[in-house]
């Protein structure tokens, strides 16, 4: 019986080092492996979009929502023109890389830049345009 206790206590144990991402042995079960913090972030890197590099567009992102926090609508607005005149001048580059994500951002850019650009334009909706643009543009990155 004190068998089966340590021997069971040494499973977990090793079990939860390996999820822990502290031994990596080639002849862990593969499903021990997957439940492996080190797993997911392999797995995150390879949805990384063929677009390249885009930190300059986020960037213009950030400064842009951080003029919509302050309330800044119009300085936002202006802000956001650096972004779709960036975005433009790179179309040529970036999307014969990845048609489908160009696509993707570039329908988010649009949402963001109508936002801003309503006759009235509405913090929240701003705010949320600017939100999910950022989480896209990270998600491409492989930062999330």
């Amino acid at each position: 019986m004190k068998r089966l206790i340590v021997s069971s206590a040494l499973m977990l144990a090793t079990a939860s080092a390996i999820v822990a991402g502290q031994i990596s042995d080639p002849h862990v079960p593969l499903w021990i492996a997957t439940l492996s913090p080190v797993a997911n972030a392999n797995a995150a890197t390879a949805q990384v979009s063929k677009l390249g590099d885009l930190s300059k567009f986020r960037v213009i992102v950030v400064d842009t929502t951080k003029l919509v926090d302050a309330n800044d609508l119009a300085g936002a607005k202006s802000r956001i023109k650096d972004l779709e005149t960036s975005w433009d001048n790179a179309e040529a580059g970036l999307k014969p890389r990845a048609a489908t994500d160009w696509h993707k951002l570039d329908k988010s850019i649009d949402d963001a830049l109508n936002a801003l650009r309503e006759s009235s334009p509405n913090q929240a909706r701003c705010k949320k345009s600017l939100s999910d643009l950022l989480a896209l543009i990270d998600r491409m990155s492989g930062k999330v």
